[in-house]
């Protein structure tokens, strides 16, 4: 699969890699053996970049993936986790020293003495401009916990906010064919900063898998059924923030375009691998086959560029009113 630069950290990883939300919570039951079974299967198909949380069931995620490394350390992954959801949504919590104990806690959880690269979560808007929280994060990489750091934003003014950053190595953002703002600033500004963009959300929680049809119902741990107004966290990170039926109807007219010998999902994911300045793209996958069909995307990109003029027409015609003046 083809290894792309994550930004300022120096590190190579594969174009698609594993977001691991799902191994975690919010996704209905995962057990561990299916868990590591996902594993498995995304490095067999040349995937060497995870993506984590603190608070992706509790830490459970980071653990899972902790013992899966131990057990195979001929592996060369790079694993990204992300911290700050562990308390009130406030900007004076966001100091060196939680961060000391947010960044200790996942080490022990992923059983490593430094992290590869830890991503602010989400955090309250001002945080992506206080020097200190940046200053803290320098202090934490110069006491070797982690080596380098990024952001984790739900909208696009934060992602050019924390380019700004000399030392901010990756934005990880929400970009699929349903959610298009970051092609406008973002990715341009990554590139000109050298900053990576991972993009997370990339199947809009499942809607561009072509599956999904109006009656489709989702377990009730699932944050697709209990997240669809916000209540739980940013309503942009279930469906994209798009209305679900009206996702539906889109998301036939997508599977329109997809070439034969491609299913839906591949050809969306190899539409963001397409845009200029992504550095690796986030799919979780609750199963081994499917992680296995995720990876083949990673050598579809003509495929996503054949895409291109029909994904815009899709999002003007269904989305951009609602979606691009909230992201």
């Amino acid at each position: 699969m083809e290894q792309r630069l994550l930004g300022r950290t120096g590190r190579l990883v594969s174009v698609v890699g594993l977001g691991t939300w799902q191994l975690g919570a919010d996704w209905g039951a995962v057990s561990e053996a299916d868990a590591s079974a996902v594993l498995e299967a995304s490095v067999e198909a040349g995937v060497n970049f995870f993506d984590t949380a603190d608070v992706y069931g509790d830490g459970r995620s980071e653990q899972i993936i902790g013992r899966f490394l131990r057990k195979h350390p001929e592996l060369d992954v790079t694993v990204a986790t992300k911290m700050g959801r562990r308390v009130d949504q406030l900007p004076e919590h966001y100091t060196l020293k939680n961060f000391r104990e947010w960044t200790d806690r996942s080490r022990r959880n992923l059983q490593q003495d430094t992290l590869d690269l830890v991503q602010l979560h989400c955090p309250p808007t001002s945080v992506y401009s206080t020097t200190e929280v940046y200053d803290a994060l320098d202090t934490l990489v110069g006491e070797g916990a982690i080596r380098n750091y990024g952001v984790s934003v739900e909208r696009t003014d934060e992602a050019l906010e924390a380019i700004k950053r000399g030392n901010t190595a990756t934005v990880q953002i929400i970009l699929n064919a349903f959610r298009l703002k970051p092609l406008d600033e973002v990715l341009p500004a990554a590139r000109e900063a050298g900053v990576g963009i991972i993009a997370r959300v990339p199947l809009a929680s499942g809607l561009l898998s072509g599956k999904y049809t109006t009656e489709t119902t989702f377990a009730e741990n699932d944050h697709r059924n209990y997240n669809r107004s916000g209540t739980a966290f940013d309503v942009g990170e279930t469906f994209s923030g798009v209305d679900f039926a009206t996702g539906v109807k889109a998301a036939q007219e997508f599977s329109g375009l997809v070439p034969d010998g491609v299913t839906t999902p591949q050809a969306a994911l190899a539409w963001v691998i397409a845009q200029d300045g992504v550095t690796s793209v986030i799919p979780g996958a609750r199963s081994a086959a499917q992680a296995r069909a995720n990876a083949e995307a990673g050598g579809l990109e003509d495929v996503g560029t054949g895409l291109a003029a029909g994904v815009r027409d899709i999002y003007d015609r269904y989305f951009r009113e609602a979606i691009h003046p909230r992201w």
